[in-house]
């Protein structure tokens, strides 16, 4: 029977760091303590750290396999929780693949939350490791592990507990989705043609072209202005979104200078409405590898870029998961939808928010985003009807800019 949420504990270590070493893991019901599964096993010579990672890859293993949807891992490694959400730097060449398996068992859950404990609140993981650090000291199989057992409950689902907030949490998102419309199972299915005149139009449009575009950078937070060929596709997509929609209710925009700048020369051709800044359309937080190139964060960061790439729940160092980027999304285009039903909506922001806003409509999956491509200045329109359909009517369409 699959289990909503799931507390996973792992440890690992060695015997002289490299020597003898294994893991140990363990899931836990968060309501009621009860051992769900248990992983242990010898993994020959290695490091403390090798091994801390194979238990966590081997908790969530565990929990993917009793189908859980959210889990909260907790470890004693202050590097692993440290690595595994972002903050620290994956230096050695031998923990990368590791982490980036992880990142990638991650991205199979709804939300994972990584949390460091001292030891002595990590005992049971801790002795499934020992035993296996001294079954690969002897060159033997560790002990099969127990069978399910329930242990007294954990203070781990009152009130405020972590696991609670987590579900309120998902709950929250799972209805942003309904009301949004991204929420296939709620979503009505039809081949039928809709009237346009219900639905809540946004157009959807990418910035114009800056030197960081033109350089490959990475552009997030910085307020990097248009390059005049960007300020001349402005003016080309502010014609074209015109002919689209020659009044709309609104033009709402990321408070960054690329896209007001675009957003204010879309405006004065469509009826002049004030161009409204929005927070939640802003691009993502590259952190520190904001201005940086790909080359350049692949030498730098090659495990932490893994990770990120394996997974929408992974932040850049200092940075912001694209997970985080969707819900917030997920929050403008609800407000939207809300205030201006029936009408035209020009939603100018980056290329994160709005590959994120397109995958939510078509009910993709994470690979959409990595193959979905978006040019500055480029159109996507998307319809939203009162009842959750969603029908995305056309993406990156950049034929105005042709002569540019």
């Amino acid at each position: 029977m699959a289990v909503r949420a799931v507390v996973v504990e792992a440890d690992g270590g060695s015997r002289g760091n490299p020597g003898p070493a294994g893991y140990g893991a363990v899931v836990r019901d968060p309501e009621t303590g009860e051992v769900l599964a248990e992983r242990s096993a010898a993994i020959g010579t290695s490091t403390n750290n090798v091994a801390e990672y194979r238990g966590l890859i081997a908790g969530l293993e565990a929990a993917a396999e009793l189908g859980a949807a959210e889990v909260e891992a907790r470890l004693d490694s202050k590097l692993v929780v440290e690595q595994m959400c972002g903050r620290w730097q994956i230096k050695h060449p031998g923990l990368r693949p590791l982490a980036a398996q992880a990142a990638g068992l991650v991205g199979r859950f709804e939300r994972v939350r990584f949390s460091w404990v001292p030891r002595e609140r990590n005992t049971h993981a801790d002795a499934l490791a020992n035993a296996a650090m001294d079954a690969a000291a002897a060159g033997t199989a560790p002990a099969a592990a127990a069978p399910r057992t329930a242990e007294p409950p954990r203070q781990v689902a009152a009130a405020d507990s972590a696991a609670r907030a987590a579900a309120r949490e998902v709950a929250a998102r799972a209805a942003v989705g309904r009301a949004t419309g991204t929420d296939p199972a709620t979503t009505p299915a039809s081949w039928e043609p809709r009237p346009t005149e219900e639905a809540t139009r946004l157009i959807l449009v990418r910035h114009g072209e800056t030197e960081r575009t033109v350089q490959k950078r990475y552009s997030g937070r910085g307020d990097v202005a248009l390059t005049d060929r960007g300020r001349a596709q402005a003016r080309a997509t502010a014609a074209r979104v015109a002919a689209l929609a020659p009044s709309v209710a609104a033009v709402v925009s990321s408070p960054l200078s690329r896209c007001t700048a675009t957003a204010e020369a879309i405006a004065a051709l469509v009826g002049d409405p004030p161009v409204r800044a929005d927070d939640d359309l802003i691009e993502c937080d590259f952190g520190v590898w904001e201005g940086r190139t790909f080359a350049e964060v692949r030498g730098d960061w090659p495990g932490e870029l893994d990770a990120w790439l394996a997974s929408t729940r992974v932040a850049p160092p200092e940075g912001e998961s694209f997970a985080a980027v969707a819900e917030r999304t997920g929050r403008a285009v609800d407000r939207l939808r809300r205030a201006y039903p029936g009408e035209t909506v020009v939603v100018v922001s980056h290329v994160s928010p709005i590959k994120l806003v397109l995958r939510d409509a078509l009910a993709a999956g994470d690979a959409f985003l990595h193959r979905l491509y978006l040019d500055t200045a480029g159109i996507s329109v998307l319809d939203l009807y009162p009842d959750g359909g969603v029908a995305v009517r056309s993406v990156n369409d950049t034929a105005h800019l042709n002569d540019i």
